[in-house]
């Protein structure tokens, strides 16, 4: 495939050089914010990277100042919007359920891409950022990223990577401190935990370092590279996936919550929430 192929996406820019895709996640401001573009055209970016023979491995990085603030609330309340009714019964649930699975394919795709996948992380990384984040099969920050499970402040469950791919990189301690606090975390904490294989002083250090090591793992035999990430792949993705549809049928069951209704409250109104556990 010629990398003039690639289609024009709203989310994402692709570049490729020298066996390297550059994978751009657009700015909205100074980050990426995940709404309906991003969820929807995913797939196809990596599926088309995964065809593209010229393409060894991908560096995936944000374009603005940030790398992403995760999950964009404001154009994705409405998939969310039906089932927070009292009158939601098993017709909106179900389709909850089939946008949870299309939003996990979007991250699900860049750990299953055969070709290795690196994130070059600044600023911050912010809830469906860290889903992103933990689909690749490398991670390198600079030393102002900053990470957040954030989801359990919005009274959410993870549901698109984070639980079922962290713990195995960062061990189960952390990854449930993490999850259960929804605190930010520095690189400094990243880089000891596991979370990152390194920490950079700048940006421009950081998207170079990432370039670099992609570009070395593209001068390797292709395909070995891809047996090495598939062999690899084979228990993690494995586990993964039975994690995946685990959260997906416990959301679809049990989000609709007043202390969902709260947070989404309490996030509109720019003031703390008040959760009762119901």
């Amino acid at each position: 495939m010629d990398k003039t192929t690639y289609k024009a996406f709203e989310s994402l820019s692709i570049a490729v050089e020298g066996h390297v895709a550059a994978v751009g996640l657009r700015a909205s401001g100074k980050a990426s914010r995940m709404g309906p573009s991003f969820w929807s055209e995913m797939p196809d970016a990596f599926a088309a990277l995964d065809r593209d023979d010229e393409v060894r491995a991908v560096l995936l990085r944000g374009e603005g100042e940030h790398f992403s603030y995760g999950l964009d609330l404001a154009t994705m309340g409405g998939a969310i919007g039906p089932v927070l009714g009292d009158a939601a019964m098993a017709k909106e649930r179900t389709e909850l359920l089939t946008t949870i699975e299309k939003m996990q394919r979007a991250i699900s795709c860049v750990a299953s891409c055969r070709k290795p996948v690196i994130a070059a992380i600044h600023g911050w990384c912010i809830g469906g950022g860290v889903d992103l984040a933990t689909a690749c099969d490398v991670r390198l920050a600079s030393a102002d990223a900053r990470f957040s499970v954030r989801e359990v402040r919005l009274a959410m469950v993870a549901d698109v990577g984070t639980l079922a791919r962290l713990p195995a990189i960062v061990g189960q301690g952390h990854a449930r401190e993490l999850a259960f606090t929804g605190d930010d975390i520095d690189a400094a904490r990243a880089l000891r935990v596991g979370l990152v294989n390194d920490v950079f002083a700048s940006h421009e250090s950081l998207f170079a370092a990432g370039q670099a090591l992609a570009a070395k793992i593209a001068a390797n035999p292709p395909l070995v590279v891809m047996g090495i990430k598939q062999v690899l792949n084979a228990a993690s993705e494995r586990a993964a996936a039975e994690s995946l549809r685990t959260v997906a049928l416990w959301n679809a069951a049990f989000l609709p919550s007043h202390d969902l209704r709260e947070a989404i409250a309490a996030f509109a109104g720019r003031r703390p929430p008040s959760f009762e556990g119901r």
